[in-house]
């Protein structure tokens, strides 16, 4: 009798279980809105309601496919919050990823254009995305591919069985994903139109599934069949534009309409309105994961009344850390390539990868993927891990975009000052097994003009190395200004400089940001200049040309997040100079001497040391410090002299300008820049710097120059403030600078792009 009762019992609870509820959890997609899902989970279950199918589109597939890998509530939050989100969502690097050493020389680009040929004829390619891929593929390869493992790439397996929507980019349909690899479904639905770069799967190119379908609650009840459907929906479709709202008109041309609704004997919806959240306002977490929190225990009495069965919190917890620790570690072995035909291309790739190792874990191939990365000759590399179970290892399969042959930059600088300049640049890059980059250039301005052509050489040995050369004509014209504070009035140029160089270099790298090189060079430099200050119609320019060969050993480093107004990183080096080379004197109508010319013989030490330290989330605090010391003897007058020294320029503007108290054969600098970010674009500069020449450059007798006998004579000073903009295409500023000089000492500077020129021979 006992034992019948015992049996009843038993099936009685068997048949409860088999026929027990199933709730399917539906997530739409809305940029930064959607971390209001994680509110709508943690409600659910601290409530034990229980979850156990999850759909999602575009950031609902971001969160729902972390819930179904394991990821709790919590771990979610301190992952959005955490810098390496940041970094994945601007597709900026970390500083210790910056890899310096294949980094190519900086230039004033604002756009760089691919050059396709396309059925006897050239295309010009502009970008198809604003956020770069790199980050963003391999953050979704690391948090995904030990789970691909454990649900051996059947979503079904998963902590939680999950599906995701993607659009099927030719037909402009909608594409449902259910296996496979985890990451890539999820990339793939949240890859929203020219902010990420679309990605191929199963041969189909794919974007955000929003387009299509925001909200699959019809995938759900079709696939996975719940008995009750819960929905939370924070996106809207697109408003009626009006004629002038351009990002509206392509909203509505782009997104179809979703039906947002969910039938009410097949469950609840769950609506979060926002109305002061934009798309990617990740920083407001706490604020949109709490209204998505309220929102859900708000409907918490309506919920449970639909839902009996309870999924307690701690046994949920349980299971995700059985889950969790079959997860294998990220170790990887085998490396294939796809997308590059040459079998040499294949061999730079995995040797730049592995080197000699049989085994790499995850720290040392995100090191090593980030100096791909950096690599000219490689436009995207998408890295993909496949468990092996044979090995315990996994597979990676870098899928490899190389770059179009042809590579076309153009930039400069826009601005209120007479230093406006353009800038083009084309490179050809190809590699095998060993990397190439043929590169030229032009600079085309009043103020500065310069032609470049060259070419580098990058050796993928164990110990990578370089060999470069460039030939490199530059000129700038100094101008004279009056003393007006806004405006100035441009007359006669009063100095002239033109350089040509011939430069080789090899180079080899130091750990990540740094980078050993020696160079030789041979270059003929004129200076073009009046010793008045006053300048007559009549007046015949002097002229000093200098022909030399030099040689330089040089350790550099750098991780600067920006070309221009960096905000964090450092920049250093120090670097030893010889020279050898012959002054020769033209003089013009000052002086009545004739012809001079003088040997020279002399080196050159510089330091130099840029480093910006975070202080605060707001706030950041930069210092410089640069010396230079030289046993160059002074030049036939005070003016060539000058001219030829070593100058302190620590500001964009300071550079275009001719100041001789801050220049010096032997000198001491250093500053201080406070930083206060207003957004992650927007940022307050206050810079000052103080420029000690260890021994000075006094005028004499008839314009004739020599060193000060006392040292560390004047203190001169140099400063800026102002208001900087970091858009995609370069820095907007808008700045006063200050120098300690004769004349004008205040300059109002508006500008948008780069004040960089090519190198000098030294």
């Amino acid at each position: 009798m006992r034992q019948s009762l015992f049996l009843l019992i038993f099936f009685f609870l068997l048949g409860n279980q088999i026929h027990a509820q199933k709730v399917g959890l539906v997530l739409s997609g809305g940029g930064a809105k959607g971390l209001a899902h994680i509110g709508v989970i943690r409600a659910l279950e601290e409530n034990n309601i229980p979850i156990d199918y999850i759909a999602g589109t575009s950031m609902g597939a971001i969160i729902g496919g972390l819930y179904a890998a394991g990821y709790s509530t919590d771990q979610m939050e301190e992952l959005f919050k955490s810098e390496q989100f940041e970094f994945w969502a601007t597709g900026k690097i970390q500083e210790e990823y910056r890899y310096f050493f294949r980094k190519l020389e900086d230039d004033p680009s604002w756009l760089t254009l691919d050059l396709k040929k396309e059925e006897d004829k050239l295309k010009i390619l502009p970008p198809t995305n604003i956020i770069p891929e790199e980050q963003m593929d391999f953050a979704f390869m690391e948090m995904f591919a030990s789970t691909n493992a454990v649900c051996n790439y059947d979503f079904d397996q998963l902590f939680v069985p999950f599906l995701c929507i993607a659009t099927d980019v030719y037909n402009n349909r909608e594409v449902e994903l259910r296996s496979g690899d985890l990451g890539e479904a999820i990339r793939a639905s949240m890859t929203f139109p020219l902010y990420f770069k679309p990605i191929v799967i199963d041969s189909t190119l794919v974007f955000d599934g929003g387009i299509v379908n925001n909200f699959p609650a019809r995938n759900m009840i079709e696939q996975f069949k719940p008995d009750i459907v819960i929905g939370h929906k924070v996106a809207n479709n697109a408003r009626r534009p009006d004629e002038d709202d351009v990002m509206a008109q392509l909203e509505n041309m782009i997104m179809h309409k979703t039906d947002y609704e969910i039938p009410v004997d097949k469950g609840i919806l769950l609506e979060t309105t926002f109305t002061d959240i934009n798309l990617l306002d990740f920083d407001k977490i706490d604020m949109i994961n709490s209204d998505g929190y309220e929102t859900t225990i708000a409907m918490m009495d309506s919920i449970k009344s639909r839902i009996s069965r309870e999924a307690m919190e701690k046994e949920v917890q349980l299971r995700r850390e059985s889950f969790n620790e079959r997860k294998p570690e990220l170790l990887f072995q085998n490396v294939q390539v796809e997308g590059v035909t040459d079998a040499m291309q294949r061999k730079y790739i995995i040797q730049s990868v592995k080197h000699s190792r049989n085994v790499i874990n995850l720290r040392e191939l995100k090191k090593e993927y980030f100096k791909l990365v950096a690599d000219p000759q490689i436009e995207a590399i998408r890295p993909v891990s496949l468990f092996n179970p044979e090995t315990g290892f996994f597979d990676l399969h870098f899928k490899v975009k190389q770059n179009k042959p042809f590579e076309f930059k153009f930039g400069g600088n826009v601005s209120t000052k007479p230093i406006n300049q353009g800038f083009l640049s084309m490179d050809y890059l190809f590699f095998n097994h060993r990397a190439y980059t043929l590169s030229s250039n032009i600079y085309f301005g009043r103020f500065y003009s310069s032609i470049k052509f060259g070419g580098r050489i990058d050796f993928p040995t164990r110990l990578p190395f370089y060999l470069s050369g460039y030939l490199t004509l530059n000129r700038w014209d100094y101008f004279s200004s009056s003393n007006e504070f806004f405006f100035e009035d441009v007359r006669t140029p009063f100095i002239i400089q033109e350089e040509s160089n011939f430069s080789v270099e090899m180079g080899f790298p130091l750990w990540t940001r740094g980078k050993l090189k020696f160079g030789a060079s041979y270059s003929d430099a004129m200076d073009e200049y009046y010793l008045k200050e006053k300048v007559l119609q009549s007046d015949v320019a002097d002229e000093t040309t200098f022909d030399a060969f030099a040689s330089q050993v040089c350790l550099e480093k750098n991780s600067l997040n920006y070309k221009q107004f960096a905000t964090e990183g450092i920049a250093s080096g120090v670097s030893f100079t010889y020279v050898n080379g012959t002054e020769k004197n033209k003089p013009g109508s000052t002086e009545n001497s004739g012809m001079f010319e003088k040997s020279h013989r002399f080196y050159i030490l510089k330091g130099n040391y840029d480093k910006y330290f975070r202080l605060g989330k707001k706030f950041t605090l930069g210092f410089l410090a640069e010396g230079v010391y030289s046993n160059k003897k002074v030049f036939n007058n005070y003016r060539s002299t000058v001219l030829s020294a070593p100058a302190f320029t620590p500001t964009p503007y300071s550079q275009t300008l001719f100041i001789s108290n801050f220049r010096a054969t032997k000198y001491v600098a250093s500053g201080l820049k406070s930083i206060v970010k207003l957004n992650d674009q927007l940022h307050l500069r206050l810079e000052g710097y103080g420029f000690v020449p260890v021994r000075g450059i006094n005028m004499i007798a008839d314009y004739k120059a020599d060193y000060g006998s006392k040292t560390y004579q004047t203190l001169k000073l140099m400063g800026l403030g102002g208001l900087v903009y970091h858009t995609a295409l370069g820095p907007v500023s808008l700045t006063v600078n200050y120098f300690d000089k004769e004349s004008t000492n205040l300059y109002v500077v508006f500008s948008f792009g780069y004040v960089l020129f090519n190198k000098r021979a030294y």
